[in-house]
């Protein structure tokens, strides 16, 4: 007989509930996830302000709202509650208010609130919209940015025209000009200023009158433009060259803030973007790429340093005044020395890196900066001092972390987290060691609830034997005794890569958990992999690319898990032109997906907006060039087109316009080849409404079902995109 004790001990395991079996992630699970965003830590470093957006399925909206979390610990706590759009949360240098935007009014505008989020304040009302809003470090004025018409004097005349045009009955658009539409939406004759405007009121200047964007759409990087220290100047972003759509050159200015003539600081080929002042005031830290024309040239960290007007540049620069302090002259004493910001001291800290340099925040003493790279589908976190040297490793590059911000004192640092199995979260590091603690887990009972395997990678041979990387996601509840059909995703850019990130808009988990090997291969033409391997894409579309992916899909055939006569491959941008490039190059996949995918290259170069993208990997526009054009055309190869295929595409993208879908799904039924065109009316090149996303999923896994599990029949119709899990 067995003893009392162990007799009970034997019916507490025998009858205790069994640990709840985690549920494989749908769509429906994938929007219940809280995406966190903007962390910023108050001058204090007491407490964290970050933006939280959901998804609204009913209202198919996607709100913000304002968070705050004590960086000692604590939970988090939602500080706005009115309008849908609550975002770009910045402290006042006291560390008292938080000044944001919100559409609660009914549009864009500024609004400043108590640190606890209470006693809400409208700061503008204006026709043009505001964004970008910062405050001035001396707490005098807020810092924003609003589209204007460039001949308008003031904010009434903006007014006046905007309602002109409201009651017009004629809708209209002429132009002159290139870059006349961007992205999803048109020009308007309107261009983006920085404008200040004082905390205390007062009239709003513009700080950057002009025909031009200032700052420009940026191509990587943080905002386009800073404060010194000590409130009196104004560094931002602008493009010199009167065809915007044509270069990417950008270049640094200085203004003051009280309104002026700029400075132009450099003059280099490439894009400049992102400055960032060091807290004394005697650097500014920036982004910048050689070579013009070329988006994905490698981003490098600089700096340019301020020296004294009459000493050159040995002098020592003296230190700004502290934030939240205006530099007050005392009666009688000496006049202090004027400075000037030397081109001759700018210096790229990071040439002898090869990797992309993707954001960086200085450290409180201005004589070190920390900074993330890309490298091999993770982003870690590292340091270096200004004046250049060696690079110290301080986050490794296990995952990808970013938004780095310092405490006062230097002893903490937050930062944000994620991988492929974890959304983004908020960390807290200590300068005295340890591993980080999460200041925020909002998502933490979700991740408990839902089956999300960690990545697997591999490498194998590609073009001239070059190593090609890849991440493998197995479905959740694997069995190797099993075998599975395969979907290759192939990643759009086309210098991108697939990396330890979450994604809403191509989530491998959701892919993974319908039953699918999920495999991302990262071939040539993928960033953080040398510049070399990035740039080997270049005039070479449909070639070295494609033996590289074709390498990836030869040794996954070969895994004893999956079932090489069922595999897929799908893409979007890039990716969808990898596609298209494959329908007329192979037949070993029974089902492709495009999105947005370039089908015929001398008809998407003379209708997409960004122009130096074109010119720059073909070496010119279709008519300087035509050969390289026609050779890597998918639009050539239609007689090959074999493979069942569906086409997505949204008629707002303006990058790939959705001509180029259409064009593919008449070649494909003329060839009588089965295919399915998903075309969203209110979508540019990404789906982002919440009943659209659940559609484009559906619709998605429904074909690859449709042709992987039931050879060609249609499946069981799809559940309304509004129903719940």
């Amino acid at each position: 007989m067995l003893p009392l004790r162990r007799c009970f001990l034997l019916s507490i395991l025998l009858f205790a509930p069994l640990p709840a079996q985690k549920q494989p992630l749908t769509v429906h699970g994938l929007l219940e996830f809280q995406r966190i965003s903007d962390p910023q830590l108050s001058p204090d470093g007491s407490t964290v302000a970050f933006v939280v957006q959901t998804a609204d399925l009913d209202q198919n909206t996607m709100p913000k709202q304002i968070y705050t979390v004590p960086v000692e610990g604590g939970s988090p706590r939602r500080i706005t509650w009115a309008g849908t759009k609550n975002y770009r949360p910045r402290w006042s240098p006291d560390s008292q208010r938080i000044a944001f935007i919100s559409n609660r009014s009914g549009s864009n505008q500024i609004w400043i609130m108590e640190a606890d989020g209470s006693d809400p304040k409208q700061v503008t009302d204006l026709a043009t919209e505001a964004g970008g809003v910062l405050w001035s470090p001396d707490g005098a004025n807020l810092i924003f940015t609003s589209d204007v018409f460039p001949d308008c004097p003031d904010m009434a005349c903006n007014a006046a025209r905007l309602e002109r045009r409201k009651k017009s009955k004629v809708k209209a658009r002429i132009y002159e000009d290139l870059l006349y539409r961007h992205w999803d939406h048109w020009r308007d004759g309107r261009v983006t200023h920085i404008f200040a405007l004082p905390v205390e009121g007062g009239e709003v200047r513009d700080l950057t009158p002009g025909p031009r964007d200032a700052p420009p759409f940026s191509l990587g990087g943080a905002d386009g433009y800073a404060v010194s220290p000590d409130g009196k100047e104004l560094c931002y972003v602008q493009k010199p060259d009167p065809n915007p759509a044509a270069n990417t050159n950008t270049e640094l200015f200085v203004v003051p803030i009280e309104g002026g003539e700029p400075v132009r600081l450099t003059q280099m080929p490439g894009a400049d973007t992102s400055p960032q002042y060091s807290p004394d005031g005697s650097y500014i830290a920036f982004l910048s790429q050689m070579r013009g024309g070329y988006e994905s040239d490698k981003w490098r960290l600089s700096v340019i340093r301020r020296v004294p007007l009459e000493e050159g540049s040995e002098a020592q620069p003296e230190p700004a005044a502290p934030p939240g302090a205006a530099a007050r002259q005392e009666e009688g004493e000496e006049e202090k020395p004027q400075w000037r910001w030397d081109p001759d001291t700018i210096a790229f800290l990071t040439d002898g890196l090869d990797r992309p340099v993707t954001g960086f925040t200085w450290f409180p003493d201005s004589h070190r900066i920390f900074f993330t790279t890309e490298d091999r589908g993770r982003q870690g976190i590292q340091m270096m001092a200004v004046t250049g040297g060696a690079v110290r490793v301080v986050v490794p590059g296990s995952a990808t972390s970013g938004d780095m911000q310092f405490t006062p004192d230097g002893r903490t640092m937050i930062f944000t987290q994620q991988s492929g199995s974890k959304p983004v979260e908020i960390y807290a590091a200590s300068a005295a060691g340890g591993p980080p603690r999460p200041l925020t887990n909002l998502n933490f009972s979700l991740l408990e609830k839902y089956d999300l395997p960690a990545y697997e990678e591999f490498r194998v041979e590609g073009a001239g034997q070059t190593p090609v990387h890849s991440f493998l996601l197995k479905p959740p509840g694997f069995d190797s005794k099993q075998r599975y059909p395969v979907l290759f995703l192939i990643h759009g850019g086309p210098q991108s890569a697939w990396g330890e990130q979450w994604s809403y808009r191509w989530n491998a988990q959701v892919f993974a958990a319908a039953g699918y090997v999920v495999v991302m291969p990262n071939p040539r033409g993928s960033t953080g992999y040398g510049q070399k391997f990035t740039d080997e894409i270049n005039a070479d579309w449909g070639g070295k690319v494609f033996e590289d992916i074709m390498a990836v899909v030869d040794h996954v055939a070969g895994l004893p898990y999956v079932r090489p006569d069922r595999m897929a491959a799908a893409g979007g941008s890039y990716g969808g032109y990898m596609i298209n490039w494959m329908l007329g190059h192979t037949q070993r996949f029974q089902a492709f997906v495009s999105h947005a995918g370039v089908f015929d290259l001398r008809s998407w170069a003379m209708e997409t907006e960004e122009l130096w993208f074109p010119i720059w990997d073909f070496q010119g526009m279709p008519w300087e060039n035509p050969k390289l054009y026609e050779r890597w055309s998918p639009s050539r190869f239609i007689s090959d087109f074999f493979t069942p295929t569906l086409v997505i595409h949204g008629e707002q993208d303006f990058r790939v316009p959705y001509g180029q879908g259409l064009q593919l799904f008449t070649a494909l039924r003329m060839q009588d080849v089965p295919a399915k065109l998903l075309i969203f009316p209110d979508e540019g090149h990404w789906i982002l409404k919440p009943q659209n996303s659940v559609l484009w999923y559906q619709t998605f896994l429904g074909w690859l079902d449709r042709w992987l599990k039931h050879n060609g029949e249609v499946p069981e119709p799809e559940a309304d995109v509004t129903a719940g899990p």
